[in-house]
């Protein structure tokens, strides 16, 4: 039997086909438009989407046995705002996970409702990209479209919905809304009463690993398949990509290095940070995970490479790159602003100790390092209420690089643990299907058949010291210049 796990990414949809047994049989990837059409603004298209979704699926199972094709599940870009009418057509493009114009209503969330309350709430307070801060500035901004929603929804979970005509969300995905109650999982009250909203404009709550319907007729003939085609609820990306990895259970611990970063950490019990630095988030295994996010990762690498030095040679500009833990040129990885642990949607990238023998290689170092130390930045918050972690994985685009590999394992003074398959997102999806379907009889059961670790990048001790001394000096440079981002 096959599981098609699909990824939906801020720029493609990559699709997976694997085997019950965890073998990936074919990939295939269909890009869409982006739209920023004011500064700081993000907004995608839903139909583009489904489009993608529905020729990709096709080309991914064109050689297979439909009737064999047996689940579908997905990771997608988490917090976006998909909001449909009585009709269920899409009202107003999607409001993305980096758009930062929600400053203002973030700010009234923060400070007039208040952290302390939010954070009883939801078990997080607000971010800029989160989805309750998208809600108040769509009623304060277009009242006509907010007075038309019906429904409001992710946008993986608007993919579930065309395939299965089930308004459905996971508690993963749901847990970024800034709607959820993550501790009890169920819709908080109090959010939905701030917001404007009622229950029933919001989807019906499922783990990851829970059939939510299968395909329609009109959806199964749009992709090729067949009406026994389960769809399971899925995950929010990051947790799909913990999945994907096997970061389950106790104590696991996964590093993103995509378009943003992440640095996840699951736990078999709930818990929140003093001062919400990190996101309190369910898990799509069914219990929880700590998270922090940096919102420019391997797109810092991308912007510097291919907009700035004019290359797409990422691995040759890194091979010039000798002198670690000893550059004096620092980068502060804030393109799209910040989420953890600083939430200042207004913070904004700089480098810093610059001088005329500065190199090319210096300055593409210090954009590497610069994403190590962002992420030892929410590490250190772990640290703090008492997690220690004694490895991590790491998967993402930023993972094929063994020099960034390397700079991180010494930043964080952990092994760094590299998988057989770097298709975390998408694999986590296949996997959360086959559970799905009854393949196998938990998440940790199949990810412990499943996934497989080939490599494993240490800390040296005299190089972890060398960065000890850099990471003290950038800690110090957000507070410094946090008054410059106004």
């Amino acid at each position: 039997m096959y599981y098609i796990g699909t990824d939906l990414g801020t720029s493609a949809v990559k699709l997976l086909l694997m085997k019950e047994n965890g073998e990936i049989c074919n990939i295939v990837s269909k890009e869409y438009p982006l739209s920023f059409p004011r500064s700081g603004w993000s907004e995608q298209n839903p139909l583009d989407w489904w489009q993608a979704v529905t020729a990709g699926i096709r080309e991914l199972t064109k050689n297979y046995k439909k009737e064999e094709i047996c689940g579908i599940s997905f990771g997608g870009q988490m917090h976006g705002l998909v909001i449909l009418d009585e009709n269920d057509t899409v009202i107003r493009p999607a409001i993305l996970w980096n758009d930062g114009r929600t400053a203002k209503e973030t700010e009234y969330l923060n400070t007039v409702i208040g952290t302390d309350k939010l954070s009883d709430y939801t078990a997080n307070i607000a971010f800029a990209g989160f989805t309750a801060p998208k809600i108040l500035w769509l009623q304060k901004n277009e009242p006509e479209n907010f007075s038309r929603i019906c429904k409001i929804m992710l946008p993986k979970d608007y993919i579930a919905y065309r395939m299965t005509g089930v308004h459905s969300c996971d508690y993963s995905d749901a847990s970024g809304m800034l709607l959820l109650d993550v501790k009890n999982k169920c819709w908080s009250k109090e959010m939905m009463e701030i917001c404007h909203i009622k229950e029933n404009q919001l989807p019906a709550l499922y783990e990851s690993y829970e059939i939510t319907g299968s395909l329609t007729e009109t959806a199964a003939a749009q992709l090729g398949l067949t009406t026994n085609c389960k769809v399971a609820a899925g995950a929010g990306d990051n947790a799909a990509a913990a999945i994907g990895t096997g970061t389950v259970g106790n104590g696991g611990c996964n590093i993103s290095l995509g378009t943003s970063g992440t640095i996840f950490i699951s736990s078999d019990t709930f818990r929140v940070d003093e001062n919400n630095a990190l996101h309190s988030f369910a898990h799509a295994d069914g219990g929880y995970h700590l998270m922090g996010c940096i919102l420019s990762a391997a797109s810092c690498n991308k912007w510097w490479m291919e907009e700035i030095i004019g290359t797409n040679d990422f691995a040759g500009e890194q091979e010039s790159i000798k002198n670690l833990g000893e550059n004096n040129v620092f980068f502060l990885p804030y393109l799209m602003g910040e989420r953890s642990p600083h939430n200042n949607p207004n913070a904004r990238a700089m480098f810093i100790g610059m001088t005329m023998d500065t190199t090319r290689s210096d300055m593409t170092q210090a954009v590497l390092e610069g994403v190590a130390f962002a992420m030892r930045d929410c590490y250190e918050i772990a640290k703090k209420i008492g997690i220690s972690l004694t490895e991590t994985k790491i998967c993402g685009g930023g993972a094929k690089s063994p020099l960034w590999r390397k700079i991180l394992a010494n930043v964080l003074n952990l092994p760094v643990t590299i998988i057989e398959s770097e298709e975390g997102p998408g694999l986590g999806g296949a996997i959360l299907a086959a559970v799905a379907c009854g393949e196998y009889p938990s998440v940790q059961a199949a990810t412990e058949q499943i996934v497989k670790i080939v490599k494993t990048e240490s800390p040296e001790p005299d190089l972890v010291a060398k960065y000890e001394k850099k990471y003290e000096y950038f800690k110090k440079l957000y507070p410094t210049v946090s008054g410059l981002y106004h």
